[in-house]
């Protein structure tokens, strides 16, 4: 996971991204507009998209939309927009995860090789319940029908973790970890998030709320309320 596209309209802050993550080994490709962006995205595919949501053309949410439903990869928002509403309109949108300005080039590292993290280094084949074919391999679901269900691959890792774990209470700070990396556990809402998309996915998919503690995944159950 090396090869980086980052939009922002502020020229300086482009140019401190680029020589900082170029020297630690990332290949990097810029851009001033958000339409810019997801062109480069959709032809270059590149590994992870760092996105400001602030942009002259088009939204930095809009972006999010635009090349989550057009190529596979992972999304980083780098903004200064702090508020947990936004963080969790642009968490809907398709983002991995989300740094608020400012930050040090050391936590932006980290959070990029926490998004390049596998969920389990060892993963068996394949995995079932509730009518549900998981493949890790291929990171697909299948429904009992055979119709492949459409998620993102931090969606992905979230069932996964939670059905690898079938019965078992999974705590907000586990699944962060899990599924996030090592250093995140305050951001709940990332996964209160992923859970509701996923429920409104899944449809009937036994994913236990226990409010304020985490969730679990209860084979042969059927959806609770968020």
């Amino acid at each position: 996971m090396n090869r980086i596209v980052v939009v922002d309209d502020d020229l300086a802050l482009l140019k401190i991204l680029k020589i900082g993550l170029e020297s630690i080994g990332y290949t990097v490709v810029t851009a001033r507009r958000g339409k810019e962006a997801v062109e480069l995205c959709v032809v270059g595919r590149p590994d992870v998209l760092v996105v400001d949501l602030g942009l002259p053309d088009i939204s930095g949410i809009e972006v999010l939309r635009r090349v989550r439903a057009a190529v596979p990869l992972r999304i980083l928002v780098l903004s200064a927009f702090g508020d947990e509403a936004i963080k969790i309109q642009a968490l809907d949108a398709g983002a991995d995860d989300y740094v608020t300005k400012p930050f040090g080039m050391g936590e932006l590292a980290a959070r990029l090789r926490a998004l390049g993290r596998r969920v389990e280094p060892d993963r068996p084949v394949e995995l079932s319940s509730n009518g549900l074919t998981i493949d890790p391999v291929r990171c697909e679901v299948r429904a009992e029908d055979g119709t492949l269900v459409q998620l993102t691959k931090r969606e992905f890792e979230v069932l996964e973790y939670l059905v690898r774990n079938s019965g078992r209470l999974c705590t907000y700070q586990m699944i962060l970890q899990a599924v996030w990396g090592e250093g995140y556990g305050s951001e709940t809402h990332y996964v209160r998030v992923y859970v509701n998309r996923l429920r409104l996915k899944l449809g009937d998919a036994a994913i236990v709320n226990r409010p304020g503690i985490g969730y679990l995944w209860s084979p042969g159950g059927s959806r609770q309320p968020q």
